[in-house]
């Protein structure tokens, strides 16, 4: 079979597209033949040692997939040859077939494309846990996403909205910003390119005290980190939920005495966590995502395509932010 492999500690273009050896699926396990990969920054991270998986090289990237089953290991019961699937797989995706463990397995819906399947489970698994599970988002609350032309972002946007949140969408561009407004959000703003001085970070923070109101944030959704955080954290409301996803721009330093002084909660958010601690209600999740793809309310938004040949570009264009929504390896045929 073909996979793109990671031969060597380096950036996406030091992969390699190779032969190797099939997987067989061991108890417990089903070996899919992988019709759609999605790229998230984990991939890039663990290409140069800087994620905290650090599988024996060589490997392939790719931490989520949609595809179709192609054989059990021992013990497996309730699936069979030929059935759709997403599922989590850590590192693996980019190759023609993976094995992948029952219990990070889904059923696809029959009417949901594989791509879109791809798409689905990292980002919008991350923000319903985020938004439901710790940011207890109600209906009537404003929500601010930080980089909400992401994957997680354009997720978080969705997902605010299905919750009955008033969502306020911050960007880097006009361009992402009139995405924003088109995939729901109710009103957006533009940010500047860090890192900030002290004035340009106190600029920053009154940007986004005049985009939320008054009465502040009562959810701040923060997949971005470095010196975004703070200017945020200022514009949250009493006993607001400041919600940490991710570091692509950097880890933090936030002064506490905010979460003093606002009375606020600062929660971190890991979707990994909750799988392996508590699986029935990742199913739940994913149950609840199905239902809302189906009336409408979300849909993996995927930008570009890339064949598996070109994997490592499609890595690039999303560690360079360029991305509005997904970026998504098509394998195989579905």
């Amino acid at each position: 079979m073909k996979a793109l492999m990671s031969v060597g500690v380096g950036g996406p273009e030091t992969l390699q597209l190779v032969e190797t050896a099939m997987p067989e699926p061991g108890a417990g396990e089903l070996r899919v033949r992988i019709i759609a990969c999605s790229i998230n920054y984990p991939d890039a991270l663990i290409l140069e040692d800087k994620y905290q998986l650090k599988p024996e090289r060589p490997f392939a990237p790719g931490g989520e997939v949609a595809g179709v089953v192609d054989a059990l290991g021992p013990g497996v019961e309730g699936w069979a040859p030929g059935d759709r699937l997403i599922a989590i797989t850590f590192y693996g995706g980019l190759a023609e077939y993976a094995v992948v463990p029952v219990a990070n397995a889904f059923r696809l819906p029959a009417d949901m494309p594989f791509a879109e399947g791809a798409a689905l489970l990292i980002t919008y698994g991350t923000t319903i846990h985020a938004l439901v599970d710790r940011g207890e988002v109600q209906p009537g609350e404003t929500l601010l996403v930080l980089g909400a032309a992401g994957g997680t972002g354009v997720a978080a946007i969705e997902i605010g909205k299905a919750l009955g949140a008033k969502v306020v969408a911050a960007v880097s561009s006009e361009e992402k910003a009139e995405a924003a407004r088109r995939l729901g959000a109710d009103a957006a703003m533009v940010y500047g390119r860090g890192p900030f001085d002290k004035e340009a970070s106190k600029a920053l923070s009154a940007s986004f005290k005049a985009a939320v109101g008054p009465d502040g944030a009562n959810a701040i959704y923060d997949p971005v980190g470095g010196d975004y955080a703070e200017p945020a954290l200022r514009a949250i409301a009493w006993e607001g939920r400041y919600l940490v996803i991710g570091f692509p721009a950097g880890i933090p330093r936030l002064p506490l005495n905010l979460a003093l002084l606002k009375g606020c909660d600062i929660r971190g958010v890991l979707w990994a966590g909750l799988m392996a601690r508590d699986p029935e209600r990742v199913r739940e999740h994913v149950a609840q995502l199905f239902h809302w793809w189906s009336e409408g309310k979300i849909r993996p938004s995927i930008q570009h395509r890339f064949p598996l040949e070109r994997g490592g570009e499609a890595i690039a264009w999303l560690s360079d932010r360029k991305a509005i929504g997904k970026i998504v390896v098509e394998v195989g045929a579905g």
